[in-house]
């Protein structure tokens, strides 16, 4: 008997059925995802033409002058500097928060309900009130603190208060992801350490931080991943008119700004290049970190 039999009407009507499905998905990877990375690929090897129409093809030039731009380097440092404070201050942070509500306390609904808000605040509201809480003249921090900084404007600190913005925007989502892992940890575990003497403490370093690594990872690494492409909240506190602006650009700024305002998307499509491949080597060390830091139970 053949092995390739030939499918029933059944079969084939239902494998029709299950690509017609799929076929919205696949359309959309194509058109947002897949053609998007190798146009961009293609653009970062020409020079727009005038009144952006056109590309003329003009070889590594445009990574030539990407590499050589000291604005490069200095948003890529912006970016860095971003997610160093960003990515281990959101971690920790929603980690603790994680650990206090995943039980079952008085309140614990509205106090992850108030924890998780700024995810579903819009950028631009969370933009316009922080911008508000950063004014130098009638801001509340100042007013509080009876001082008189320029949280935004002061390029030794604005990128710090850039960062604290973001740090308040993630640590609902992260500390949600944190109760998910931790409720995969069976208790028993925390039942022996009672037995044997266990504080709250040692528990938290010897059980809850080992068994929780696998999530812990993810969460590092979508968030690095997230840090290094950081633009909207830049973009909506930075005025471009902000003298600390290129101290706290990012790298994803400053190709908005050649490929949109000046119309150089040769040039910010051979920026976002160099980006991907920095992402790609964080991102290879961080998978090189995961076996010995990462515990599977």
């Amino acid at each position: 008997m053949d092995k390739k039999q030939k499918m029933s009407a059944a079969a084939k009507n239902e494998a029709a059925w299950g690509y017609l499905f799929v076929a919205p998905t696949i359309i959309g990877l194509i058109v947002l995802n897949f053609y998007p990375v190798i146009n961009s690929i293609y653009q970062s090897f020409c020079k727009t033409g005038d009144f952006g129409k056109g590309n003329t093809f003009v070889g590594l030039a445009n990574y030539q002058k990407v590499i050589g731009s000291a604005e490069t380097w200095q948003s890529l440092w912006n970016t860095i500097k971003y997610a160093i404070i960003e990515v281990p201050f959101g971690v920790i942070i929603a980690l603790i928060l994680a650990v206090f509500l995943k039980n079952k306390i008085k309140g614990v609904s509205v106090f992850r309900t108030i924890f998780f808000l700024p995810m579903v605040c819009a950028p631009a509201a969370v933009a316009m009130v922080w911008k508000w809480l950063y004014n130098q003249q009638f801001g509340l921090f100042n007013n509080i603190f009876h001082t008189n900084i320029a949280w935004i404007s002061d390029p030794k600190i604005a990128w710090i208060s850039v960062a604290i913005i973001g740090v308040w925007s993630i640590i609902g989502y992260n500390m949600v992801l944190f109760i998910s892992g931790l409720q995969e940890i069976p208790g028993d575990y925390y039942e022996a350490a009672e037995i044997d003497g266990a504080t709250g403490i040692r528990q938290f370093f010897s059980i809850t931080v080992p068994l929780l690594s696998p999530t812990t990872f993810f969460i590092v690494q979508t968030r690095v991943i997230g840090a290094l492409t950081i633009f909207d909240l830049m973009f909506m506190v930075m005025d471009r008119t902000n003298v600390a602006l290129s101290k706290v650009q990012s790298v994803v700024y400053v190709f908005y700004e050649y490929s949109f305002n000046q119309g150089n998307k040769g040039y910010g499509a051979a920026l976002v290049m160099v980006l991907i491949v920095f992402i790609m080597l964080v991102t290879l060390i961080m998978q090189a970190c995961e076996k010995k830091f990462v515990f599977y139970n």
